[in-house]
This record gives structure tokens, sequence and C-alpha cells, in this order.
């Protein structure tokens, strides 16, 4: 019956309902924010090369108050981010998620890293990390990049590090 299965499944379920809340409502309601950890070369991932080469294993992404066209999909979410002051298109499957946190309200899931059929087609080589659709959204991310690289602005906030979030 694969109970585990149902269950990460469901649970997965959990963070997109709440993603899609906040996609619908334009915000995060009260003082919630979100801790969300992705492998970033998971299948579906579509991430900027250079965050993959920092970030080659998972990368911890915080939505709080600086996020841009966030949309949640029935298999994934999209969302614009600024890394080092430029802004960067992310498409996260909800399967590459292995943790979801939000401090507000001391809430967090921790799901496997990797599914058995994922180890198989990892070990296989079937899976190979390529560029996704190129969709408005990242287009716009990537327009706005360029924009702040020629005018050297940057309206955004600080860049966090999340290590005391991180189990070692």
């Amino acid at each position: 019956m694969r109970y585990d299965v149902m269950a990460r499944e469901a649970l997965r379920g959990v963070v997109k309902k709440a993603l899609k809340r906040i996609a619908r409502e334009g915000g995060l309601p009260g003082e919630h924010h979100f801790y969300v950890t992705f492998q970033t070369q998971a299948p579906g991932v579509d991430i900027d090369p250079e965050l993959v080469a920092s970030y080659p294993e998972e990368i911890t992404i915080v939505l709080e108050h600086q996020y841009w066209e966030l949309s949640a999909n029935e298999d994934s979410f999209e969302v614009t981010l600024k890394f080092g002051g430029v802004p960067k298109y992310l498409c996260v499957p909800y399967a590459a998620i292995t943790k979801f946190y939000d401090p507000s309200v001391r809430f967090a899931l921790q799901f496997d890293a990797d599914t058995p059929a994922a180890d198989a087609a990892k070990k296989s080589g079937a899976i190979k990390r390529g560029p996704g659709p190129k969709s408005d959204r990242k287009k716009a991310a990537e327009d706005k990049a360029e924009t702040a690289e020629h005018t050297g602005g940057d309206n955004g906030g600080d860049v966090v590090s999340l290590d005391a979030f991180r189990r070692k």
C-alpha cells in the first residue's frame, strides 16, 4: 500500500496549500514567514546555474517580505527572489522540498531527501538537470537582473545566513 508515500504526498499538500493561500491573498498573514529547503538538482527544479554552483545539494529560501510573482501550481511553485541584490527566478517541484518551517507558529515538516525511484534514476543516469521551460516570470527576473546590473542599483534587503537552521 506504500503508506509512507501517501503520507509524504499528503504532508507536501500542506506546503502546497500554504503557498497557494499566500499567492492567492497576495502575502503572508500576520507574522507568518516560511523557510523552504529544497534539493537544487532534483528533477524539475529550474534555478539559476550560479545558485546550483553555490548550493550543489540544498538551498533554503525565505518567503517573508521580499519575494515577487509567487504562484503555486499543482506540482511546483514559482517565485522570484533576490540573491546578492539580483532577482532570480525559481521553479521548485514540491517533490524537491526537504524541509518546510514557519517559525512564527513553530510548525515544521521534514521530508525524505530521495524516493527509491529517484535513487534508481540517479544511479542509472536517467535524470539529467537541464534548463526548464522559460516562463514569462523567468524572463522578467532576468530583465530585472540586467537592469540592476546596468544601474548598479538594488532596492532589496540583506542576505541572511541560515546555517543555524540547518542540521549538521
